[in-house]
């Protein structure tokens, strides 16, 4: 019989007997599960038990709320295998590249078992005679987070650790694609001893994101996502009164300046183009080469590089990346790898069909090089988010820094060079989110926060470190003064100061 992921709603799995569909295992190609999709009726059941959760949590000290997480933490490193295991199986993510992620997820957690500190607020002392002043950062009720399916246990634990140790209450709902390891990281935080209704856990569809959107109860949406995507959540949230911060699309550009150490380079380009089958809102998928000097040692020293790559299934940790996530998905990565060589680029190394015995039927592309592409090309306009590495050929890196700036995603980007001069003008000046000087990958560590510039971030706060706690909370400044008894005061018309 096959298996069927539902709901954890007031601490409980839900079955709601309402539509399904399938879940696939992208390394064969087999369905090997199915995920319930989420009827309205059955998300107002997750609303009603988060909202009626709320006033407890609310009142529960903050320092009680972070020893759950401090529980938490212990139960996913003892899980670990586990949880990357149900990764690998439904996202094909090899299981050192899962660990990885995990490991990230876990970082915020820790982040969040800071909250007594976190939630401190400001006190002022004799603002006037006798009168003191103070902020303090309150939850904001029942909040909701939508989250993507290349990283499954990441990208969640963005947002409700820091939520639920704001004393808010949660509703998660994941991508359809690879539902398992989410659902399973909410027991675990039951298990942890959070009450029942605090976190709940809807799968579904477009019904289930629609009712997040224009339930009132709903006060604030997360959401990781495509640019298409995020605009509608970002817009239909906002319509509906709620608080929201909706991260998009990227193409992520690296500059390769002639004095870069280009064996370096090379190494870390291999890693941040094709890891995880290039599907991470961080990856490199363009190389921006000053110089025809280093566009050519550049994709010389890639195709060497690339030799040694192997794309496999995700539980023989010798492979470096495993399939994409569904046929769909294949199809359109290789018609982009396609469309850059019929627009007149170089295709270098091509990655399309590649041979990977017993996986016959998997959803596989190899890594993939492409030369002497232009910004007016469609796989350069696109985000492919597969394992394709693109080279443009410029002549300064004003030029360079020019195409970046010019580009509708704003999400990250990094320079290859040994100049300080050049590295500092680099970051000063680009219009991106998030920099790396020759750090190909700069994702921010738990205790900053992550997002990107432009069409690659909708709301006014980035996501986890500080400005999560903001997001998750709303200030109260309150001002007090105990006049001295038997002192009667005189009317006052002007405006206090």
């Amino acid at each position: 019989m096959t298996q069927v992921i539902s709901h954890l709603i007031n601490g409980e799995i839900v079955n709601d007997n309402n539509r399904s569909q399938e879940v696939f295992n992208p390394a064969t190609g087999e369905a090997t599960k199915k995920v319930a999709l989420a009827s309205k009726q059955t998300v107002e059941q997750a609303i009603s038990a988060a909202q009626a959760a709320f006033p407890a949590w609310r009142n529960t000290p903050p320092i009680k709320r972070a020893r759950v997480m401090f529980r938490f933490k212990e139960l996913l490193e003892q899980n670990s295998d586990k949880i990357c295991q149900l990764i690998g199986e439904e996202h094909g993510k090899i299981s050192h590249d899962a660990a990885g992620e995990l490991q990230r997820g876990i970082e915020n957690v820790e982040y969040a078992c800071g909250a007594p500190e976190l939630l401190k607020g400001e006190h002022s002392k004799n603002v006037g005679p006798n009168i003191d002043s103070w902020s303090e950062f309150q939850p904001l009720g029942v909040v909701a987070g939508i989250t993507p399916f290349n990283f499954p246990a990441m990208v969640p634990m963005w947002m409700f650790p820091l939520a639920i140790v704001c004393g808010n209450t949660f509703i998660l709902k994941p991508s359809e694609r690879d539902p398992s390891s989410t659902l399973f990281i909410a027991q675990l935080l039951k298990e942890a001893g959070l009450p029942d209704g605090v976190m709940n856990v809807v799968n579904g569809d477009k019904e289930a994101v629609d009712t997040l959107l224009s339930d009132e109860r709903i006060k604030a949406v997360s959401f990781v996502g495509s640019t298409p995507i995020a605009e509608y959540i970002y817009a239909t949230a906002n319509a509906n009164g709620k608080r929201c911060q909706a991260l998009g699309g990227a193409k992520n550009h690296a500059i390769v300046m002639p004095d870069a150490d280009m064996d370096n380079a090379v190494n870390q380009l291999l890693g941040a183009a094709f890891g995880s089958s290039g599907e991470r809102c961080m990856a490199l998928s363009v190389a921006v080469t000053v110089g025809d000097e280093a566009g050519d040692a550049l994709v010389a020293k890639m195709t060497e590089g690339m030799k040694s790559l192997s794309v496999g299934e995700h539980s023989n940790a010798n492979n470096d990346f495993g399939p994409v996530i569904t046929k769909a998905h294949q199809e359109k990565v290789n018609g982009y790898i396609a469309s850059a060589a019929e627009q007149g680029a170089t295709l270098v190394v091509d990655g399309r069909n590649p041979t990977v015995e017993g996986f016959e039927n998997g959803y596989f592309v190899g890594a993939t090089l492409i030369d002497n592409v232009t910004s007016t090309m469609d796989s350069y306009q696109a985000e492919i988010f597969g394992p394709v590495l693109q080279v443009i050929r410029v002549k300064t890196m004003q030029e360079a820094m020019q195409l970046i700036n010019d580009h509708e995603y704003g999400n990250g980007t990094c320079i290859f060079t040994r100049d300080g001069e050049a590295a500092r003008y680099f970051s000063d000046n680009i219009q991106v989110g998030m920099v790396g000087i020759n750090v190909p990958l700069p994702v921010p560590v738990s205790y900053h926060s992550f997002g990107g510039w432009k069409r690659s971030l909708f709301g006014d706060l980035h996501a986890y470190g500080p400005d999560g706690v903001r997001f998750y909370t709303k200030r109260k400044t309150i001002t007090q003064r105990w006049p001295s008894s038997g002192v009667r005061e005189g009317v006052s018309f002007a405006f206090p100061s």
